[in-house]
């Protein structure tokens, strides 16, 4: 391509740059702002180990965890979302709103800690029982090997 050409078609072309304030369109597969629900939170904090850009805190203490997010740090990737196994976390379908100012996004959630018994019980509810062993039970008991009589072992009586 001529370098006349490209530079006539880039100058009188018109503007492929949106103005502020209009957005692009969304995608379908479209991963936004993370967001948390702290009632199905368990404090494992597996969403902050999985956090490659480190967007999520997690500090737990004797009777509260603190769960925080900046956006800002964000890279969007999804892999917290898929560590948390309770559903708490999950990604909008939208695009964040415009900020200003270097952490007006984050966001701190406080949640009070479980007994260990609560977050069995609340595991224990959310898997259908188990039957006990009972393919052992039904299951019949191999036949016992045949002695083997003192002669034939020596190859007969002598």
């Amino acid at each position: 391509m001529n370098i006349l050409t490209m530079l006539w078609k880039n100058l009188w072309g018109g503007n492929r740059t949106l103005q502020f304030p209009a957005r692009p369109t969304i995608g379908q597969r479209f991963r936004g702002l993370v967001k948390f629900d702290a009632e199905k939170c368990i404090g494992c904090g597996i969403c902050k180990n999985r956090c490659t850009s480190r967007a999520i805190e997690f500090k737990g203490g004797k009777t509260d965890n603190t769960w925080s997010y900046d956006p800002g740090q964000c890279t969007f990737c999804g892999r917290c979302i898929e560590g948390c196994k309770d559903g708490a976390i999950w990604q909008e379908e939208d695009t964040p709103p415009i900020y200003t100012t270097q952490g007006e996004l984050k966001e701190t959630h406080t949640i009070q800690r479980k007994p260990p018994a609560a977050r069995a019980a609340a595991a224990a509810a959310a898997k259908p029982p188990v039957a006990p062993d009972a393919t052992a039970a039904a299951a019949p008991a191999p036949p016992a090997a045949p002695a083997v009589a003192p002669e034939s072992a020596t190859g007969g009586a002598q």
